[in-house]
């Protein structure tokens, strides 16, 4: 039996009665190094960004952080699309290095699943430490300066050394469920990982017991990882402040304000390059796309707005309950990824219904699953906000249950329930998880019917549903949040 590679490439899978074998033990190393090598890189280059974007400010700033917060909601393989422009085999990079008479690069392999998971966690590691870097007061600066101490190793670096270990875990974790950019830019023995194996020991070779296998190998390493982040997320030690502006005056030189535009003009160009070459390519493609497109895009649509639905109403029904219990089974979707879940699920159905008649109920229901713990996190501090407010006087008016909810806690968290219905919506859009593992022939959503134009090397018609599918979960975003907002003004 062979299993085959999302480049075309074959390899053998040595498997007995079921188990591991050599194959999914290569895809165990490949899953943690590449991982730990993309939270490492992303992490080494956020502290330089971070530090200049924490000690400078001009116009455009607060757009730009504002920026690095798109990553969050772009489609992964919208992103991989991207970056294939700018460094795959027809991109502007290889298009200048035969201009220049040298040979080509390749972006396939492990340094490709690296470099596109720094793309898509380069501004999260960002955000991170520079909410480090706003926490620490201008008193701690002001001190520095009067005894001439370096700020460097009086301030910053206890800043950093309790701030990186959970923005390196945090992003480790995320790293780990990387099926997209493993399924576009992997492939091969030494390039795949887990959850690229589980998706080809069910499609390619109908080994459930592997699969099952996989699964739960997977499932631990997520769980571990996502309990190393919560562990190691804390506020780092800097002490209360009076809230003065921050002057830095050990960043004053000519020579520092330099590298520090450079360091930040890097930055930009970072994040926004390859999102420009999608819309280019993307209005140019626009033409080639398939008839199919505009059933996936309702496909999209539907199974966004279901799960969007689902996510809501279970963060309501737990936010509500409030206490340990509920926050902990909140936070369960962080320890397993859609493929996890559908592979759980697709071992439950098999045997009472057909896989493709429970395709996009099945991927409503996990993208709602997995967008869960952010909903919830969105809505419980507004549902707190709302009971401190007026909760007593509702509860002397004697308004409980269904009453209370419509007329005192949704009014009060509409702002919240629009960001997080928002951000569920745009994640479900741009997912390509357990769709990709019941959909059949007319199924497909629009990161689906992308993924089989790219493996068709079709890149035109590829960008163009790219940039569909980019309008789209930003749309639903924009939507929802501005319905939340608007709820806010109203009241105001």
């Amino acid at each position: 039996m062979s299993r085959h590679s999302a480049s075309g490439r074959c390899f053998p899978c040595l498997r007995a009665g079921g188990g591991l074998g050599a194959a999914d033990l290569a895809a165990l190393r490949f899953t943690l190094t590449q991982a730990a090598l993309s939270a490492l890189f992303a992490c080494a280059l956020a502290i330089p960004l971070a530090r200049a974007l924490a000690r400078r400010d001009f116009p455009g700033r607060g757009a730009f952080v504002m920026l690095l917060g798109a990553p969050f909601l772009l489609p992964t393989i919208v992103a991989v699309m991207g970056l294939l422009a700018l460094f795959g085999r027809g991109g502007l990079l290889n298009g200048a290095l035969a201009a220049l008479g040298l040979p080509p690069v390749s972006i396939y392999g492990l340094h490709g699943v690296v470099l596109a998971h720094v793309f898509l966690n380069l501004p999260l590691a960002t955000r991170l430490l520079l909410l480090g870097w706003s926490a620490i007061p201008a008193e701690r600066f002001r001190l520095a300066a009067s005894l001439g101490a370096p700020v460097g190793a009086l301030i910053e670096r206890p800043m950093l050394r309790a701030t990186l270990p959970g923005a390196f875990a945090a992003i480790f974790a995320l790293c780990l469920t990387s099926f997209a950019v493993a399924l576009i830019l992997g492939g091969g023995p030494r390039a795949t990982t887990l959850e690229l194996a589980l998706y080809q020991a069910i499609r390619f070779e109908a080994d459930f017991a592997a699969a099952a296998s996989l699964a739960l190998l997977q499932y631990a390493l997520c769980g571990a990882a996502a309990l190393a982040a919560w562990r190691l997320a804390r506020a780092p030690l800097t002490g209360a402040g009076l809230g003065r502006p921050v002057e830095r005056w050990d960043a004053q030189g000519a020579g520092l304000r330099l590298l520090d535009a450079l360091i930040i003009a890097a930055g930009v160009l970072f994040v926004i390059l390859p999102l420009a070459l999608v819309l280019l390519r993307g209005l140019d493609g626009l033409a080639e796309m398939p008839p199919s497109v505009r059933g996936a895009a309702g496909r999209s649509l539907l199974v966004a707005l279901a799960a969007t639905a689902i996510a809501l109403g279970l963060a309501l029904a737990l936010a509500l309950r409030g206490g340990p219990l509920a926050e902990g089974a909140g936070a369960l979707p962080l320890a397993a990824s859609s493929l996890v879940l559908g592979t759980g699920l697709l071992l439950l159905i098999r045997p009472h219904l057909p896989l493709q008649a429970a395709a996009l109920p099945v991927a409503a229901l996990l993208d709602g699953l997995l967008a869960l713990p952010f909903a919830l996190r969105a809505l419980r501090p507004a549902l707190r906000e709302a009971e401190a407010r007026h909760g007593r006087l509702a509860t002397a008016l004697g308004i409980t249950g269904w009453r209370r909810l419509r007329i005192l806690i949704l009014p009060l968290a509409r702002p919240a329930l629009g960001f997080a219905g928002g951000l569920a919506a745009a994640l479900s859009a741009g997912s390509l998880g357990a769709i990709a593992l019941y959909a059949g022939e007319g199924q497909a959503t629009l990161p689906l019917l992308m993924a089989r134009l790219m493996g068709a090397y079709r890149m035109e018609a590829a960008a163009g549903v790219a940039l569909l599918l980019l309008a789209l979960a930003f749309g639903l975003f924009a939507v929802f949040d501005l319905w939340g907002r608007g709820g806010r003004h109203a009241r105001a």
